[in-house]
């Protein structure tokens, strides 16, 4: 079973308990399963375990799968959950200090609102700058990898997780509300906000005299 097999297939094959198909899906989504956990409990041994968990409670859960979202999606929220169990979070709500502590960007880099030109726009020499005269292998460098990665450690955990969803497993913005259960319009502040944080990081240390 080398070709990926379509959803409806698949589900089929995992309810009649074939192994090849359970193995499959274990293969495609384990290390993802690995990463999100770490978000919540921060060690990755017992990130390993949440995952078996998780996969203990698909297979225990399969005949009861109603098909109202994605397998990845319903796999990925029972995740989350026993994720944030094991983290000493059990709470599903996404605290407004999460996603409005701070400026995404510091204000001193935007002109007053009273100046006589472009108020509140970027100040002179504030604008984010162009990377492009940057080398590429100082751009992929794994230095330049592990500021990202340090980056994202430190952003609020709720900004941790859809950045991680979004941009390193590529859900898309729906199935990222329906696993964390928040709303379409708290997922695009904590995505921007966690964004920001990490382009700022990068900015600091690719050009620091910015």
């Amino acid at each position: 079973m080398e070709a990926q097999l379509d959803e409806l297939t698949l589900l089929s094959l995992l309810r009649q308990r074939d192994e090849t198909a359970f193995t499959q899906l274990v293969e495609q989504y384990h290390s993802s399963l690995v990463r999100l956990a770490t978000i919540y409990v921060q060690d990755t041994r017992i990130a390993e375990e949440v995952a078996q968990e998780t996969w203990l409670a698909v297979l225990h859960g399969l005949d009861l799968f109603e098909g109202r979202s994605s397998l990845k999606t319903w796999i990925f929220t029972i995740l989350a959950n026993k994720a944030k169990t094991r983290g000493g979070r059990e709470t599903r709500t996404i605290s407004y200090a999460d996603w409005e502590d701070r400026p995404a960007v510091s204000p001193d880099r935007f002109n007053d609102s009273s100046a006589e030109k472009w108020p509140d726009h970027w100040a002179r020499g504030s604008a984010p700058a162009s990377w492009d005269e940057i080398p590429e292998d100082l751009l992929l460098s794994q230095e330049t990898l592990n500021i990202i990665r340090e980056a994202i450690d430190q952003l609020p955990e709720s900004q941790r997780s859809v950045i991680a969803l979004h941009d390193m497993e590529e859900l898309s913005a729906q199935e990222i509300c329906n696993i964390l259960e928040i709303s379409e319009t708290n997922q695009r502040v904590l995505l921007h906000r966690a964004r920001s944080r990490v382009r700022q990081a990068l900015e600091d240390y690719l050009q620091p005299e910015h």
